[in-house]
């Protein structure tokens, strides 16, 4: 009897020792660093702008609580080992992976965002990029701070592929700077989309000292002719001229491309609109929020907490203020060759860079400044939605030569 009482009590004692070692207090004391928590602490920073400030909310929400999840002790939902060197180590996959390490498969074969470029070209109006196609060549100026950016970062001593994936951050669009991040250096996965997301919420304040310095009030106050109608026809020829166009000339971006063309004929043919609302709703939401939590995974205090963190934020917002600069200035150099009544606002060559509609909007309110009459936001709509497009072949330039 004593002895039955003895070995009980042993299986018990031993029981709650092994219990207490696996809870996350005894790993907070034994295996967590002040790394970690400076981690979790920004991670609670971001979800205070998301919820608080609503600044990219959808994904810097997801974004931040992966951050959390990835840095409390003993959780073991991400292994960055798995995925060392960028390759995916199937050999102890199996044995070691957590949730996020296979949600994580999403983003590192790039699935993720492409079918949210499926779900942006599904709510892509592309008619004002139709009705003046000029617009193309002011989304396409803004894409000039990615590839200098990429210039500077390779100068200061990021590799070739570490350069393209912090320059692509100038496009200003967050789920292209995933896609080639993923792609080039995995290792930046985590700094890159916190400074792209952040970057896009804080359009509204980047963008208009730029405009004010580089434009005069008479510039900012030029009233634009109304678009013309664009036909049925043309809004379903358009996306499919522009995916053979990329597929002829850069097949690296047509996964980007494929997608946000295919999603915008679903929209604009209107023979398929259950799959339209699909890709536009449940699609895209479920997508977002496996993007935002795996890529906050990534954010692991080694991977996060380095002078070179630092350099990808400055290098990211040198990146956006030359994309808006760059949209600016082409505009108003197309001015020398325009007759009056054909000139644009250079304000809207801002817009060029991918942040929809954002950008647009910044510009209209920026118009509506000098001119209460002014309203330049379809104008502005042409070079926003051109600068996604441009965005995406950007990153399949980088892709081919660095790939």
């Amino acid at each position: 009897m004593w002895t039955l009482l003895s070995s009980s009590s042993d299986f018990v004692g031993e029981s709650l020792i092994r219990f207490g070692e696996s809870t996350g207090l005894a790993g907070f004391f034994s295996a967590m660093g002040w790394g970690n928590i400076v981690m979790i602490g920004i991670a609670f920073f971001l979800l205070y702008l998301a919820i608080r400030h609503k600044f990219e909310p959808l994904l810097l929400l997801t974004i931040a609580f992966g951050m959390l999840l990835t840095n409390l002790p003993g959780a073991n939902l991400y292994h960055t080992e798995l995925f060392a060197g960028g390759h995916v180590h199937w050999d102890i996959f199996v044995s070691k992976a957590g949730l996020l390490d296979y949600l994580y498969l999403g983003v590192k074969l790039g699935i993720y965002p492409c079918l949210i470029f499926l779900g942006v070209g599904a709510m892509t109006d592309f008619g004002p990029l139709i009705a003046n196609p000029k617009s193309f060549l002011l989304g396409a100026a803004a894409q000039i701070g990615i590839f200098v950016t990429f210039l500077g970062a390779y100068a200061i001593g990021f590799s070739p592929e570490q350069s393209g994936s912090i320059g692509i951050i100038g496009g200003a669009d967050g789920p292209t700077a995933i896609y080639l991040t993923s792609m080039l250096a995995p290792e930046l996965l985590g700094p890159i989309a916190v400074a792209a997301y952040s970057y896009m919420a804080l359009v509204p304040v980047i963008q208009p000292p730029i405009m004010r310095l580089l434009t005069n009030k008479h510039e900012r106050a030029i009233r634009m002719r109304t678009l013309r109608p664009v036909s049925k026809t043309e809004r379903i020829l358009f996306p499919i001229i522009i995916s053979v166009v990329i597929a002829l000339l850069l097949p690296s971006a047509m996964p980007l491309v494929g997608c946000l063309m295919l999603g915008n004929l679903m929209k604009e043919c209107g023979v398929v609109d259950r799959l339209s609302k699909t890709v536009q709703n449940e699609l895209m939401n479920i997508v977002v929020i496996f993007l935002g939590l795996t890529v906050g995974a990534t954010a692991t205090a080694e991977a996060f907490l380095n002078f070179r963190t630092l350099g990808i934020l400055v290098l990211g917002v040198i990146a956006f203020c030359l994309g808006t600069a760059g949209g600016v200035l082409l505009a108003k150099f197309m001015n020398l060759f325009s007759k009056e009544e054909n000139k644009i606002n250079p304000l809207i060559g801002s817009a060029g860079v991918s942040a929809v509609p954002m950008a647009a909007r910044v510009s209209q309110i920026e118009g509506q400044r000098e001119n209460p009459g002014n309203y330049l936001l379809m104008h502005a709509m042409g070079p926003n939605v051109a600068g996604v497009v441009g965005s995406a072949v950007a990153a399949g330039i980088l892709l081919s030569f660095l790939g």
